[in-house]
Parts: structure tokens; C-alpha cells; sequence
């Protein structure tokens, strides 16, 4: 086979707790919409809807290695870049139709993330009925700590989830108030999509999203999993 043009690199994220330089390969980034209780009614919806989802480029992926702070550049047209921290689920193993039951065996491991979004620009596509790509899935738009596997994690319901913006604590929950769990988040998104090893699952924020501005520092953890920071800086 022969490119007319050098085939861009494969977007990866590093691995924690593996073989020196392990990457993980990204295929495909999902994220789930509105899915803890609180921050769906900051953003005015109550009750449990149903799970719905949007995509980020694999490109988008901003990695920072454990320790490390990231510099992620203010995003351009926006006066409104909002954070949302995310339990990210990386998936090892594909499959279509997965009952939740049998979600876990295709999980590879996790990371802690941030869905970085123009907040202004996703609000104006709603009103107007618009896809909000240009909202969520700009350059750099998914910052991301180094992924664990599943086996070193220890998730589950009490497991917490933070940010923390110049040392200030912006975010906090547990994983237990998703409303919709790991397990069914992957039974519903492999109904609408053949599932494939290397695709990132982030799987909602708490409530909390608020604008950040160059200069400011975020600082992400979830309990067993990892920690993230990133300071922001003028593009």
C-alpha cells in the first residue's frame, strides 16, 4: 500500500503501572451526556433520562504523564472554556450488543480526564439545533492522566472523584451518583456502535462546571486511579 501523504501518528496515552514506555492506542473517545444527578440540574434537566452520547477526534486527547503538568492552550472563539472531570474507561476488548452482565471483561483499565468545553459555543448550538462538535471537540479538548489497569484500580461506588482549580475544590462526587453505571454504559453504547480496543469511554462529570482562564491550574484525581494537572496558557 502506498499514502499520497504521511499517515498521521496514532494519538496514545501512557500507561501507569506497566512496562516502561507502554502506550495505549486511541481509537475512538465517547462521552456521556448529563450522567450525575446534580450536575444534570445545573445544566436544568432532572430525572433519569435516557443515556445519550457525543465524540470527540482521537486526536483530541491532550496526555500528561503522572507528576507532570500539561500545558493545554486556550481554545480559540470561546470566552467561556468550562471544565468537567471525567472517570475515563478504556476498552481492551471490542464487541457489539454487550449486555451489561458482561460489560467488566471488555474494560482495560482507567483514567482520570476532562471534557474541556466552549461553553458558549455548545449553547449556542443547542439553541439553534445544531451538532455540538464545535463546543466539544476542539484541539486538546481531552486532557488525560496516564491509564491504569483495571486490576490496580479497585473502582467502584465509594471511589472518589475531584478537581481542584488554583487549590480550590471546584468538583467532588463518587462514582456511585452516575446515573448510569460503567456496565450500562457500555451495554448502551455497544447497541449504537461496534466497540473496539483503544476507544475511551468518558463517562460523565459531577456537578460544579464553571470557566477557567489562562494562567489557572486544574488538578484532577480519582481515588486508585490517578491524578491529572494541566495549566491553562494563552494560545
Amino acid at each position: 500500500m502506498s499514502f499520497v501523504l504521511t499517515p498521521p501518528a496514532t494519538p496514545a496515552v501512557p500507561v501507569a503501572g506497566g512496562a516502561p514506555g507502554a502506550m495505549f492506542p486511541v481509537h475512538r473517545i465517547y462521552c456521556v451526556g448529563r450522567n450525575y444527578v446534580e450536575h444534570a440540574k445545573e445544566m436544568g434537566f432532572t430525572g433519569r433520562e435516557p443515556p445519550f452520547f457525543f465524540m470527540k477526534p482521537a486526536d483530541a486527547v491532550l496526555p500528561v504523564a503522572e507528576g507532570q503538568v500539561g500545558r493545554m492552550h486556550y481554545p480559540s472563539l470561546t470566552k467561556d472554556l468550562h471544565h468537567e472531570v471525567e472517570l475515563v474507561v478504556a476498552i481492551g476488548t471490542g464487541g457489539r450488543n454487550i449486555a451489561a452482565a458482561d460489560a467488566m471483561k471488555h474494560v482495560w483499565g482507567y483514567a482520570v480526564g476532562l471534557d474541556m468545553t466552549r461553553r458558549d459555543l455548545q449553547g449556542e448550538a443547542k439553541k439553534q439545533g445544531r451538532p455540538w462538535c464545535i463546543g466539544k471537540g476542539f484541539e486538546e479538548s481531552a486532557p488525560i492522566g496516564p491509564i491504569r489497569p483495571a486490576a490496580q484500580c479497585g473502582v467502584g461506588p465509594d471511589t472518589d472523584i475531584v478537581l481542584e482549580v488554583n487549590g480550590a475544590t471546584r468538583q467532588k462526587s463518587t462514582i456511585a451518583k452516575l446515573i448510569w453505571n460503567i456496565p450500562e454504559i457500555i451495554e448502551h453504547l455497544s447497541a449504537a456502535w461496534t466497540l473496539a480496543p483503544g476507544d475511551l469511554i468518558f463517562t460523565g462529570t459531577p456537578e460544579g462546571v464553571a470557566a477557567v482562564v489562562a494562567g489557572d491550574t486544574l488538578a484532577a484525581r480519582v481515588t486508585g486511579v490517578g491524578s491529572l494537572q494541566v495549566q491553562v496558557v494563552a494560545l
